[in-house]
């Protein structure tokens, strides 16, 4: 987070993008250094850029659909914490995605899941 004490040591003529969630202002400093917020202040991920189309958007709000319903159902039995997202929910969310675009995919062989899930093997 961009706070006071940043913007009073900014160079003239400094661009800030917001990607967050709140649109913001531009800028003239007191001593007269102006602060340029890229795509208007808006959300410069949406703004200016492909950001998050709808078609990525619609994954991440299934992702944590699904895992607020996990955090519910195992509600008492998860620390508190961060953790990551399981991997079966993420498999979920990609699955009825290609399902959605008539994508199929193969399953992963034994031997291409150790590829993929260990660091020591491959370059």
């Amino acid at each position: 987070m961009v706070g006071a004490a940043h913007v009073e040591v900014v160079k003239d003529g400094c661009m800030l993008a917001n990607s967050g969630h709140f649109n913001g202002e531009e800028y003239r400093l007191h001593d007269g250094r102006r602060l340029r917020l890229l795509a208007e202040g808006r959300l410069v991920n949406l703004a200016a850029a492909e950001g998050h189309p709808s078609a990525v958007m619609d994954m991440s709000f299934a992702n944590q659909a699904l895992c607020a319903k996990y955090l519910v159902k195992n509600r008492g039995n998860i620390a508190n914490g961060v953790h990551s997202v399981p991997p079966e929910i993420d498999c979920e969310v990609a699955r009825l995605k290609l399902a959605a675009l008539a994508i199929a995919i193969y399953e992963l062989t034994p031997e291409q899941r150790t590829y993929l899930n260990s660091w020591r093997e491959g370059t």
